[in-house]
């Protein structure tokens, strides 16, 4: 049996639809403990003032909010309490709007929604209503003393509740600041009648089984391949170099052309009668890939947790 987290309805005007809560994902990944080198030992941590360096009682600790620079606002365990919104059991369809106007973006957690107390009629009555009209619901739930923007969609056989990230947590398009060039290109047609051509090629059924963390399954290679040998000390290898062809200047044709050639069997002759339209340029020396470095872009908050917390990290790859 799947693992409900939650049990309540769905309601919309005065229909009421008995379900349970179970989660759509799993997460999978390596959890890094810290470890004392010199003894293996693992690494705790401590609640500490940060500007004595003092170790600090948990009854000692108190929650505030950085109103200005440097002054905060004492919020007590009561009065966070009190502002948490009532769970209700309840996800109350609000509204319904078409599917196709929820952007992507807008997107959070995605949970299967289970007919309980014989209900599946009634599930089944609303799963067929949306995928008739193309509407999904939007719904307000209150999961974990937090409340959420949902919206409840049909998949298949199944009822989906999406969370969804709040209006002011999604930055628009014009955050970009676009140049001119990216808004209005000037595309020549053959770019744009060859790259249509390259996306035809390249385009295949979606098999998400397909696609792996090839990070996870290489650390999990490497920590089962020290374990047989006893090992307890990292061990540095040598980077496989990756050949990536580059040049300093490639024109836009050219690379279309060279990615549709790439394609076996793919190429049309209609890229032969052209040859004589683009120059010959000689490819830079390949050189080996440089690692890309990804930095976790952190929201801002004016709330500042407890020394300890702040303190506190899991390290987690993903």
């Amino acid at each position: 049996m799947p693992r409900t987290i939650w049990k309540g309805a769905v309601s919309f005007g005065l229909v009421h639809i008995p379900v349970a809560l179970v989660p759509a994902t799993t997460r999978q990944g390596i959890d890094f403990d810290w470890l004392d080198k010199r003894s293996m030992d693992r690494v705790g941590y401590k609640r500490i003032n940060k500007t004595t360096g003092e170790d600090i009682d948990s009854e000692n600790i108190v929650k505030g909010v950085e109103y200005e620079k440097g002054h905060y606002v004492v919020i007590s365990d009561d009065e966070i309490k009190a502002a948490h919104p009532k769970a209700t059991q309840t996800v109350d369809i609000v509204a319904f709007v078409d599917a196709k106007d929820i952007s992507f973006l807008y997107i959070d957690t995605p949970y299967y929604l289970t007919p309980d107390r014989r209900g599946e009629k009634v599930y089944a009555l609303l799963r067929e209503t949306l995928i008739q009209t193309g509407k999904v619901g939007i719904a307000n739930v209150v999961l974990r003393n937090k409340q959420h923007l949902a919206v409840v969609m049909p998949l298949g056989k199944a009822l989906v509740m999406n969370t969804l990230r709040w209006a002011d947590e999604v930055r628009g398009v014009e955050y970009l600041e676009l140049k001119d060039e990216a808004l209005d290109p000037d595309l020549a047609e053959r770019e744009l009648d060859m790259a249509k051509r390259l996306v035809e090629d390249m385009t295949e059924k979606w098999k998400p089984e397909q696609y792996k963390d090839t990070f996870q399954d290489q650390i999990m290679d490497l920590v089962e391949k020290k374990a047989r040998e006893g090992k307890l000390e990292a061990v540095g290898g040598p980077e496989e170099a990756v050949d990536r062809r580059s040049a300093d200047v490639i024109d836009l044709t050219e690379l279309l052309k060279r990615s549709l050639a790439a394609k076996p069997g793919k190429a049309r002759a209609a890229e032969a009668d052209e040859e004589d339209d683009v120059p010959e340029k000689a490819p830079a020396k390949s050189k080996p890939a440089s690692k890309a470095k990804t930095s976790k872009s952190s929201s801002s908050s004016r709330t500042r947790k407890a020394p300890a917390a702040s303190s506190k990290s899991s390290k987690k790859a993903s």
